[in-house]
């Protein structure tokens, strides 16, 4: 009788201690990294809202934020390269937007989400960066600043914020087809005006014919947009100058790295770029007052 009455006890507070741990394991579960987050589907305000009166932001130079920066990086199993430089970016693919979800979030470098200003998030440019983006639907653009990165699904190129989306029109849609054009602060319309007739005209020092560099080619384009997108990619991978060179009209567009004075140095970096699905760079010596050619 008395181990009856022992065994009916543990049973008792096995099940008690049994429903304590699937309410411990319920608690557990639900915080995920959704959770972060009010609502689970993104969307934008409820009513229609006038974003008549919003500026778009003033491309100037700013340091590189101390978040959002770190290179290479990886989200979902997949690992991004952030460029050493932004200059001369030009791409062209699919823009959607983030609104209400993300709204009164941090953003990658630690900013403050704000959907009712001209922001956006890009996976390798650099934080920050100030794009103007094009509607090639409708014509319509927006000069937005990069302080984010994504988006992370969809092959898409960029995240706009919400008034940049109803800016450009697509608010409505989700997604559109864009080109995005890195901004500096010298080819905003004033500025360009105030440099022209301001600035003295520096004149460098002639090079002689005879100096020669070392240059990496790595690859012959017959599309400006493929070349572009080309160096763009090897400038997210390498510290060193990538341009592309068209030496005659009509020809083709030949990415490059450098120059490069030793031999050895370029001999490093073709090495890395022959790894990095670039098989066919190859080391080449050029003039360096005429590397086109």
């Amino acid at each position: 009788m008395i181990r009856a009455i022992r065994t009916g006890r543990r049973t008792r507070l096995g099940l008690n201690a049994l429903a304590l741990l699937m309410v411990l394991l319920a608690a557990g579960c639900s915080t995920t990294p959704s959770s972060r987050y009010h609502i689970q589907h993104d969307r934008g305000p409820d009513g229609d809202v006038d974003l008549s009166h919003l500026k778009e932001p003033t491309p100037r130079k700013e340091p590189r934020s101390r978040g959002g920066n770190k290179s290479p990086y990886s989200v979902w199993g997949k690992t991004y390269y952030v460029m050493n430089s932004s200059d001369g970016y030009v791409e062209e693919g699919v823009a959607s937007w983030y609104g209400t979800k993300f709204h009164g979030y941090k953003t990658s470098n630690g900013e403050t989400y704000n959907m009712y200003e001209y922001t956006a998030a890009h996976k390798s440019l650099p934080l920050p960066t100030y794009v103007r983006v094009t509607n090639l639907e409708n014509g319509r653009s927006v000069i937005v600043r990069v302080n984010d990165r994504g988006p992370f699904h969809g092959g898409r190129l960029i995240d706009l914020s919400y008034a940049a989306a109803k800016k450009l029109g697509y608010d409505k849609k989700g997604t559109a087809r864009v080109r995005v054009e890195v901004v500096t602060e010298a080819t905003t319309p004033a500025q360009v005006a105030h440099a022209a007739t301001s600035k003295p005209v520096v004149t460098s020092a002639p090079t002689p014919d005879a100096a020669e560099g070392y240059f990496l080619q790595v690859g012959a384009f017959s599309s400006e947009l493929g070349a572009i997108k080309v160096r763009n990619h090897i400038s997210s991978l390498l510290d060193a100058p990538v341009f592309v060179s068209k030496p005659d009209a009509g020809s083709i567009y030949r990415v490059r790295v450098g120059p490069f004075v030793k031999e050895k140095e370029a001999a490093r970096f073709l090495d890395i770029l022959q790894r990095a699905a670039y098989p066919e760079t190859m080391l080449i010596k050029r003039a360096l007052n005429n590397p086109s050619i």
